[in-house]
């Protein structure tokens, strides 16, 4: 499993679509931090790989003091590479654990969070665990939160779906850009609702094996490179197929670039922080 995990860290140099991703989901976690209140700020990422995500965005971000976070990752040489690059950073807050994000003791001690980052999970898991997940998340939030996510969107395209469930759970969709050239997507949600208790012992989901992994299935059909959550356009173009919108986007002016959600991030009331730092 390690092994794969870093084969799949090395598409970032090799596949201009996932580095176009991870400049996507930089760009959501700047601006979350833009418009946060001044105080400190809490960020939980489960499945972290390395964190170049997270690091990307926080460098040279004036805000960057200001951030505590918790990086959970099952790849040891991902932890150690993430570790690394923080204390070059001078990122001491930024805190990788090697551990199994799947569960919920996992973000025990740092949450509840300002922003969860959720990427590279829901092409891996079953379509219930990844609703499972989704009903879960506010579990991790702190009031106003906001939770940044990706999948491909391959045949059977989910997304319409997974912004559906967010809707459910109590999230507003705030933006949802699909990469050009590909059918890799990035969503963001901003809790609207009372935060829930974090329940320890509950598990979020089960990555499936390599083979069942609907990120796989779409590329044993044809439409994706090898390697864990790989994919190819269903269609080509900025935005995949669309199943119609949901509540949540017909009632969202749409932004600049076909996304949705203007202005990006609105009415955020962040709770007082407990002073409970994360743990590594």
């Amino acid at each position: 499993m390690g092994d794969e995990w870093l084969t799949w860290h090395r598409s970032y140099e090799d596949d201009p679509t996932m580095a176009g991703r991870l400049r996507e989901v930089q760009r959501a976690i700047r601006r979350v931090l833009d418009i946060l209140p001044p105080g400190p700020i809490r960020v939980v990422s489960g499945c972290s790989g390395d964190g170049r995500d997270l690091l990307g965005a926080l460098v040279a971000h004036p805000r960057a003091r200001d951030v505590t976070a918790r990086l959970v990752d099952l790849t040891p040489e991902l932890v150690r590479r993430g570790r690394r690059r923080a204390h070059r950073a001078g990122l001491t807050n930024v805190r990788f654990v090697l551990g199994d994000a799947s569960i919920a003791d996992a973000y025990m001690g740092a949450v509840p969070a300002d922003l969860v980052l959720f990427c590279g999970i829901f092409g891996n898991i079953s379509d219930a665990d990844v609703h499972r997940s989704i009903r879960h998340l506010p579990e991790l939030c702190a009031e106003g939160a906001t939770v940044i996510w990706t999948r491909g969107r391959f045949r059977p395209d989910l997304t319409p779906a997974i912004r559906a469930w967010f809707e459910r759970a109590g999230f507003v969709e705030r933006s949802f850009v699909t990469i050009p050239g590909s059918t890799k997507a990035v969503g963001v949600h901003r809790l609207a609702r009372t935060p829930s208790p974090l329940r320890p012992g509950v598990r979020l989901f089960t990555f499936l094996p390599y083979a069942r992994r609907p990120a796989t299935l779409a590329g044993t059909r044809g439409r994706g490179r090898s390697g864990p959550g790989g994919d190819r356009p269903a269609a080509t173009g900025s935005r995949g197929p669309e199943s119609g919108p949901t509540t949540a986007q017909k009632r969202t002016p749409r932004g600049r670039n076909g996304t949705h959600g203007s202005p990006f991030f609105h009415g955020v009331r962040r709770p007082p922080n407990d002073g409970g730092g994360p743990s590594a």
